[in-house]
């Protein structure tokens, strides 16, 4: 298919390439090369495994791949290596989770070290921050559904994993809120995927409200990458199903997708912006707290630069751009950092947490927005 065909040369060339440079030979002698110039880099574990789940999903030959197969399995041990005094990975659960499950999907054992370090941080409650482990725990159940299905493992581990991914989808109904979402609306189509994935979504009543609330929430899935997350939910599937397909001659269903412009909105708006910092080094509980003045349409993005444009001395921010969108990471000079387990976290006040990300989010007239600096 001509369009299809497109979209994944252009996602090989933006992504492959490097890749395919510096692992002619697969050599171990390469691997150390690599890690001598990248040593202060993160492992790609999450990006690399999203990729060849991709990759996957669009049946491309099997040679061209095949290394970066190798490098996901160089990963998933530098992950934890670089961060064994910590006893959690140096990127995350999340990451490390997806890591296995596109291993799984491609065929690919995993050593049973990996598989033990995913099971003892789900029974210990380790797995997230902010209250909302929804996303990981279901990468996680869906990865265990992986390698118990396909036979990877051993009887003896394929039973805990079938414990763990089913005690995973009871959490997921229990995180359920009152609106049908679970965890926020995000989390949601990860966590039907967990339902689909294990059968569950026949019995369980937490599936048809949830599956009920992203209907009603698709407006907020405005970005490339949580478009890939609620498209396989519509289409009743899993990325299990990845695994599955048979890959064969197929009609051209990708087609160009005219999106409307956000209407305008004329006036303007007032919205009172709050930084808080509620942890024991901080000196002061309430670091700023200002009406800011925007445009009606703004949104919150919109709002920190005007923050900034405003008085620059009394309020300065940081964002790193990811797949979701821009991610918040320095507020008045205090960075979030993931080796300090700490994070910005965006209510509306008093207490609810945001749903959005600061770009798709638009604030009312007169909302207040609480910047919080958290533990996880």
């Amino acid at each position: 298919p001509r369009l299809e065909r497109r979209y994944l040369e252009r996602l090989q060339d933006n992504f492959q390439h490097p890749y395919g440079r510096s692992l002619q030979g697969h050599s171990r002698s390469r691997w150390d090369a690599e890690r001598s110039t990248s040593v202060a880099e993160p492992p790609r574990t999450g990006r690399l495994a999203l990729y060849l789940l991709g990759l996957q999903a669009a049946c491309p030959p099997v040679s061209p791949h095949r290394s970066l197969v190798t490098w996901l399995k160089y990963y998933l041990e530098e992950d934890w290596r670089g961060s064994q005094e910590r006893g959690h990975p140096v990127t995350s659960y999340y990451q490390y989770g997806l890591g296995v499950l596109a291993l799984c999907v491609h065929r690919k054992r995993v050593r049973e070290e990996v598989i033990q370090r995913l099971l003892t941080a789900q029974h210990h409650g380790r797995l997230g921050h902010g209250g909302n482990t929804v996303d990981t725990e279901a990468v996680l159940a869906l990865a265990f559904t992986c390698l118990e299905r396909r036979r990877l493992v051993g009887t003896e581990l394929a039973a805990k994993l079938r414990l763990a991914a089913h005690e995973a989808s009871r959490n997921m109904a229990k995180a359920q809120g009152p609106d049908g979402a679970i965890g926020n609306i995000y989390s949601t189509p990860w966590a039907l995927q967990v339902f689909l994935a294990t059968g569950e979504c026949q019995t369980e009543p937490a599936f048809g409200q949830a599956m009920a609330a992203l209907l009603e929430n698709l407006d907020a899935f405005g970005t490339a990458a949580t478009m890939a997350q609620v498209l396989p939910v519509l289409h009743g599937r899993s990325y299990l199903d990845i695994a599955s397909r048979h890959c064969g001659e197929e009609p051209d269903t990708l087609t160009p997708l005219d999106m409307e412009p956000l209407p305008e909105v004329p006036g303007n708006k007032t919205v009172q912006l709050v930084v808080e910092c509620p942890l024991p080094w901080c000196y002061d509980l309430w670091l700023y707290d200002r009406p800011v003045p925007v445009p009606a349409a703004a949104s919150l993005l919109d709002v920190l630069q005007a923050a900034a444009a405003l008085d620059p001395r009394e309020f300065r921010f940081h964002t790193q751009d990811t797949p979701q969108g821009p991610f918040l990471t320095q507020v008045l000079g205090l960075e979030a950092r993931q080796e300090k387990r700490n994070y910005w976290q965006i209510l509306s006040a008093p207490n609810t947490p945001l749903q959005m990300g600061i770009a798709q989010y638009r604030p009312p007239d007169g909302a207040s927005v609480i910047l919080r600096l958290s533990e996880w």
